[in-house]
C-alpha cells in the first residue's frame, strides 16, 4: 500500500502522414480517499488563458457554468520525483482553481525516482484508489494495461463511456494526432501522452563551468562515441577527485533505450527489440545485437576505472537529485531542445550545464508515449480526472502554476519569460514533460526564447523506427512478461551500469528464455508481421 504519511491528509502507413500533421500541429502551438462521487455531467470545463494572464484577468479561471452542478470530489495525482518543500503551498493555490473550475481538488503524491516502480507496483496489485498516475512505455504501461490497472479513455461502449470525447475536447484539438495514434494498445488509449518533442535523441549533459576550469569544452562538444568520452573522464577523475565523473543508475546509462535505441515495440521492460536507427523488422533479444554486448564492455571499462558512481545499481537518486547535489559533472540523458537549460533550472545549476549529442534522432512508438497520464480503474470520479488532465492541456495559468509554482513567489515574469527568484528551488519539480501541454510553459531567462520553434525543427527529418505505430500487446504472454520481469531486475541494473562483469549476460540470456523469452518474441513478431502486412 502507498505510504501517504507524509501529509495530513490524504501503428507503418502512419509514418509520413503522422510527422506532417505533428509538424502542421506544432508549428500553430507558439485516491480518490473515500469523499468521491461517481459523476458523469454532460460537460466539460474548460477554457484557455491567453499567454500572459494572470487568474484574475484569464476566461479560465471563470467559474464554469458546469462546475456548480458537481459535488466537490479531490482528485489524486501520482508522480515520480522528490516532494519539493513548497508543494502544500502550491496546492493551495492550485485548489483554488480548481474549485472554481471542475469543483475540485488535488492531492499530488510525488514519490521518489528510486521506489517509483515497488511503490506502484504494490499500489496497483492492492487496488488502491487512485484516480491519476503518471505512465509511459519505458515504464511498464503495456504490462499495467494487461493487468487492468488503467481505463480505456476512448471505449464508447466502456462502462465510463469514452471519457475523452466527453471531457478531453480541448486534448483532442491540440495535440497532435500522431501521440494519440501511436499510444494506443488494440484501438484504445489508456494514457493522455504530454504534448511535447516526438523526436528523440540519446547524449550527455554535462558541467560547462567544470570543463572550462579543466580545459575540456572543445573535447567534449567533439564527443561522438562512448569510447569519446573516455579521456574527459579521466581527466575529471584527476582533476576533482571529490567529483563523479559520469552518474548512472538504472534506466539512465548508454544501455538506456533512447541511447541504444532499442525498439522495445511498447513496453521497455519486456524484451524482444528492433532498432529505432534501422530498417529491419525481424524482432531478436537484446543480447543478439552486438551493440548491446559493445555495451555493456565498455561500461564496465569505465566502471572498473571509477568513472562511475559505485553505486550505481542500487542508488535510489534520480538524475535531478543528483545532479542538485552539485558533485556529478556528466550524466547520460534523453535530449532536446534546450534540455541543458531545463535540467540546470530545475536542479539549482542555472547557467552551468551543456548538452551534446550522440545518438541519431529518432521516432518510435515509444516516443508518442513516453509520458503520459492515466485514469487508475480505481478512480472514484474518473469524468473529473479526465478534466483535470484537459485542463493541463489547455489551462496556461494551472499548467504553469503546477509545474513551476506562484508567480512571484517561485519565479517573476515579464510577458513569457520566467526568471528564478530565491524561493525557485523551494518548488522546482523538473516535471513539465509530464504534465499536459509543454506549449503552454513559460520559458525560464536562461533558455532559448525562441524554445519551441525549436521544438518544431527537431521533430523534423528524424528516422523513423520500423515499428513506428505499433505496440505489442502483452496479454497473450502475460505470465511470460511477469517471470522476465523479475528476471530483469535481477540483472539490468547491475550489467546495465558495469556494476557486475559482462560475462554475467549470457546467464541473464539463459534464464529469460528459460522464462518465456523465445514465446514473448514469438508473439510479438506475429503481432508486429500484422500489423505491418495490414499497413
Amino acid at each position: 500500500m502507498l505510504n501517504k504519511s507524509r501529509k495530513p491528509r490524504k501503428s507503418f502507413l502512419m509514418l509520413t502522414a503522422l510527422m506532417v500533421a505533428l509538424v502542421a500541429v506544432l508549428a500553430a502551438c507558439g485516491g480518490n480517499n473515500g469523499n468521491g462521487s461517481n459523476s458523469s455531467p454532460s460537460a466539460s470545463p474548460s477554457g484557455s488563458a491567453s499567454p500572459s494572464a494572470s487568474p484574475s484577468e484569464s476566461a479560465s479561471a471563470a467559474p464554469s457554468d458546469a462546475a456548480s452542478d458537481l459535488k466537490e470530489y479531490e482528485l489524486t495525482l501520482f508522480l515520480p520525483g522528490t516532494p519539493p518543500k513548497d508543494e502544500q503551498k502550491v496546492e493551495a493555490e492550485i485548489n483554488k482553481h480548481l474549485k472554481e473550475k471542475i469543483n475540485a481538488t488535488l492531492d499530488i503524491n510525488f514519490i521518489d525516482w528510486g521506489q517509483w516502480d515497488n511503490k506502484m507496483n504494490m499500489a496497483i496489485a492492492s487496488r488502491d484508489p487512485m484516480d491519476i498516475i503518471f505512465t509511459a512505455q519505458w515504464n511498464g504501461h503495456s504490462a499495467n494495461v494487461a493487468k487492468g490497472a488503467f481505463l480505456p479513455l476512448n471505449d464508447p461502449n466502456g462502462k465510463h463511456g469514452n471519457l475523452l470525447e466527453q471531457y478531453g475536447q480541448d486534448i483532442l484539438s491540440s495535440l497532435p494526432e500522431a501521440f494519440l495514434k501511436g499510444a494506443k494498445i488494440d484501438g484504445f488509449n489508456y494514457g493522455v501522452p504530454a504534448n511535447k518533442e516526438l523526436a528523440e535523441q540519446g547524449g550527455i549533459v554535462y558541467r560547462t563551468d567544470i570543463a572550462e576550469e579543466l580545459g575540456l569544452t572543445e573535447q567534449i562538444q567533439a564527443v561522438k562515441t562512448i569510447a569519446d568520452l573516455e579521456p574527459i573522464l579521466a581527466t575529471v577523475k584527476e582533476k576533482k577527485p571529490d567529483m563523479i565523473p559520469i552518474f548512472m543508475r538504472d534506466g539512465e546509462n548508454f544501455n538506456a533505450h533512447y541511447f541504444a535505441k532499442y525498439d522495445y515495440l511498447g513496453d521497455s521492460t519486456i524484451d524482444g527489440v528492433i532498432l529505432k536507427d534501422g530498417t529491419e523488422t525481424k524482432v531478436m533479444a537484446r543480447y543478439e545485437h552486438p551493440r548491446y554486448m559493445e555495451t555493456l564492455n565498455i561500461t564496465r571499462d569505465f566502471f572498473k576505472k571509477g568513472y562511475i558512481n559505485s553505486d550505481a545499481a542500487t542508488t535510489q537518486l534520480g538524475v535531478n537529485d543528483a545532479m542538485k547535489k552539485g558533485d556529478v559533472f556528466m550524466v547520460v540523458s534523453p535530449l532536446k531542445p534546450g534540455k541543458d537549460a531545463e535540467l540546470a533550472n530545475a536542479t539549482g545549476l542555472a547557467g552551468k550545464l551543456g548538452q551534446v549529442a550522440m545518438t541519431e534522432r529518432t521516432v518510435a512508438t515509444s516516443d508518442t508515449a513516453g509520458s503520459m497520464l492515466g485514469i487508475s480503474s480505481t478512480s472514484g470520479d474518473p469524468a473529473r480526472a479526465m478534466m483535470l488532465i484537459n485542463l493541463l492541456h489547455s489551462d496556461k495559468y494551472l499548467n504553469n502554476l503546477i509545474n513551476f509554482g506562484i508567480e512571484g513567489d517561485h519565479y517573476s515574469r515579464s510577458g513569457e519569460i520566467i526568471t528564478p527568484t530565491d524561493n525557485t528551488a523551494n518548488y522546482s519539480i523538473g516535471a513539465a514533460w509530464m504534465l499536459g501541454s509543454q506549449f503552454l510553459n513559460y520559458v525560464w531567462n536562461t533558455e532559448a526564447p525562441d524554445k519551441w520553434e525549436q521544438f518544431k525543427q527537431f521533430n523534423t527529418d528524424a528516422h523513423n523506427s520500423p515499428g513506428l505505430g505499433f505496440t505489442f500487446n502483452a496479454e497473450p504472454v502475460k505470465s511470460q512478461v511477469s517471470a522476465m520481469n523479475n528476471t530483469r531486475k535481477q540483472y539490468d541494473p547491475g550489467l546495465d551500469t558495469g556494476s557486475i562483469d559482462p560475462s554475467k549476460a549470457e546467464e541473464y540470456y539463459n534464464k529469460l528464455k528459460a522464462n518465456g523469452l523465445d514465446k514473448v518474441i514469438a508473439e510479438k513478431q506475429t503481432q508486429l508481421d500484422a500489423f505491418l502486412a495490414g499497413n
